[in-house]
């Protein structure tokens, strides 16, 4: 047994996770006067001090290419993470696939995700009532929206109000403008009537509280020097500091949240990894927002005389409906159209200006379409080095040759490819859950997770339609599709989990005997313990979840407030 080292010092809250539900919840409870401890198991991250956004690949060690240990690139902002962490393995039961990702740094994903910050719609918090699949949230589409204001004023995102159906507009800072390659897909998507917009992502194209425009290094997966897009040791956690009323502690694994005899959280237990012992920390709230599946392994790891199979788990739902986003990706297109360009600015954000949001709501009224809910589709191209679009297929393109003729033909063609992906809903199923692995524990002694996974026709014949559309639109834009999928492909779908999007577990509602979760993210079964990240998620929109993440986390953490001064936590 490790050597246990108790804290004298309670918090009126301790919070697990430094990521967007953390990093909100440490925002909102430290301005509300709360004393607040923030648990990270990863490292330190500066993002101003270690950002490599203005690297070249070619001075990195193959070229910069994905390694096991940084999947997106030598220069991504992940420290010490991805699908596979050294002496932190999990296991999944024979037959299913996952992938689990985990960001051991403070800010976790934040410092590299995409930023694509969509609100989900009204359709998208009453599903079940729509289509009788999956469930209803206990919460609408308004109840969320002033949280979605206020978030998005806070981290700022960019966007357009173009009034699409179930694609709610925000508080918008004004768009880039569509590259070459965006008008052109725009032009085909015009003809097919399907929606091609301003892309919605927390970057900033105007100076916000203090933080600077993007300045176009199109390098945001590396962290971002200036702050010019969002992350939580960027805009989140600065301001918490501020208050004094927030410590943070890294290098923190939460093993479980511990117990007093009146079945209230007392505070959590964690192995720090620098010295291998465990401390156990107080507090008079506890925030779970470690991720969705690492806040269901903390809660099963809770097991206690009176919670035996897990804290919050009297209805065994802990864990359960699992979801990722469904992902259709690696389908590109050649368009004649935009070979020999000359030389012109194609500089942008860290990602696409323009995209286009589900449009076949009123189809699948009528029953038109095979599957439930929906996708949007995101792309991209242009003229940055050579990566992705310019790849399977090419080569027939070019002639041959060497020397100069290879030159001359790569400048030619250079820019006239174009790759499509689509992010669509997971309707949540009851063969995709994670439990506790009983033979397995991590380097630090945890017990580590066991995953089951399966896709539904539903979301299989989604990912069918979407590429097909994607040929609809190279087609009709007067191009060529370079790659076909059929079913014996295994990139026909995306795997579970790798499409890092992977939210439920802690399913919440308005029946006790149903969810995990009250309507405000917190136990039924012990009420001063809160989850404010993915976790709580009834439905798994095609949305992007991390800003919906935040006005949630936002939300709860303003009801945690008011309910400490009414003295009922």
């Amino acid at each position: 047994m490790p050597q246990v080292i108790p804290s004298s010092k309670v918090y009126d809250a301790v919070i697990v996770g430094s990521g967007a539900g953390g990093g909100m919840a440490a925002y909102v409870l430290t301005r509300a006067g709360a004393k607040c401890l923030m648990l990270e198991a990863g490292r330190w991250y500066d993002t101003a001090k270690e950002s490599k956004m203005m690297e070249w690949n070619y001075d990195a060690p193959h070229r910069g290419a994905g390694t096991p240990d940084k999947p997106f690139g030598y220069f991504d902002a992940t420290v010490d993470g991805g699908w596979q962490v050294r002496g932190e393995p999990y296991t999944t039961a024979p037959g299913n696939e996952w992938m689990w990702w985990r960001s051991r740094m403070l800010g976790g994903r934040t410092n590299h995700w995409g930023r694509i910050s969509l609100r989900m719609g009204p359709y998208d918090f009453k599903p079940y009532s729509r289509d009788g699949k999956g469930f209803d949230w206990p919460i609408t589409y308004d109840d969320l929206t002033p949280y979605y204001d206020k978030t998005e004023e806070l981290i700022g995102v960019f966007g357009s109000h173009e009034g699409v159906e179930n694609t709610p507009d925000g508080k918008f800072l004004p768009p880039p403008k569509p590259r070459c390659y965006e008008l052109v897909v725009q032009k085909a998507c015009q003809k097919l009537g399907i929606p091609c917009i301003p892309s919605r992502l927390s970057i900033l194209t105007r100076p916000l509280n203090g933080r600077p425009a993007c300045h176009y290094c199109a390098q945001c997966g590396r962290g971002c020097a200036t702050g010019s897009n969002f992350s939580s040791p960027t805009v989140l956690l600065p301001p918490a500091l501020a208050t004094g009323n927030l410590d943070i502690r890294c290098d923190a694994m939460a093993r479980e949240v511990t117990l007093g005899p009146d079945g209230l959280a007392t505070g959590v237990s964690y192995i720090d990894r620098k010295t291998r012992k465990e401390v156990q920390v107080r507090g008079k709230v506890v925030v779970l927002a470690a991720s969705a599946c690492e806040t269901a392994r903390i809660l099963l790891n809770s097991k206690s005389r009176l919670f035996p199979n897990g804290l919050a788990n009297s209805t065994g739902l802990v864990g359960k409906y699992l979801m990722d986003t469904v992902g259709a990706d690696g389908s590109s297109g050649f368009l004649p159209i935009l070979t020999d360009l000359p030389p012109h600015n194609c500089d942008g954000v860290g990602g696409m200006h323009l995209y286009m949001p589900w449009w076949n709501y009123q189809k699948q009224l009528r029953n038109q379409l095979p599957f439930a809910r929906g996708y949007h589709i995101e792309f991209g191209g242009g003229l940055d080095m050579p990566g992705p679009h310019f790849g399977y297929g090419t080569e027939r393109f070019l002639g041959g040759g060497y020397g100069v003729e290879l030159k001359r033909g790569v400048r030619k063609l250079f820019g006239a490819f174009v790759g499509f992906s689509c992010r669509g809903e997971m309707i949540p199923n009851k063969d995709s859950y994670c439990e506790i692995d009983e033979d397995t524990v991590d380097q630090w002694g945890i017990p580590v997770l066991k995953f089951h996974f399966k896709w539904t026709d539903d979301e299989i014949l989604m990912a069918k339609h979407a590429r097909e559309t994607f040929r609809e639109i190279i087609e009709t834009a007067g191009g060529e599709v370079l790659r076909t999928f059929g079913p014996e492909d295994n990139w026909a779908i995306s795997r579970g989990g790798e499409i890092i999007h992977e939210v439920g577990t802690t399913q919440m509602g308005d029946d006790r005997r149903k969810s995990v979760l009250n309507p405000y993210c917190q136990a039924w079964d012990c009420k001063n313990l809160f989850v404010t990240d993915g976790a709580p998620f009834v439905s798994n929109a095609d949305k992007n979840p991390t800003l919906s993440i935040m006005a949630l986390a936002w939300r709860t953490s303003e009801h945690i407030a008011d309910e400490v001064k009414k003295m009922n936590v």
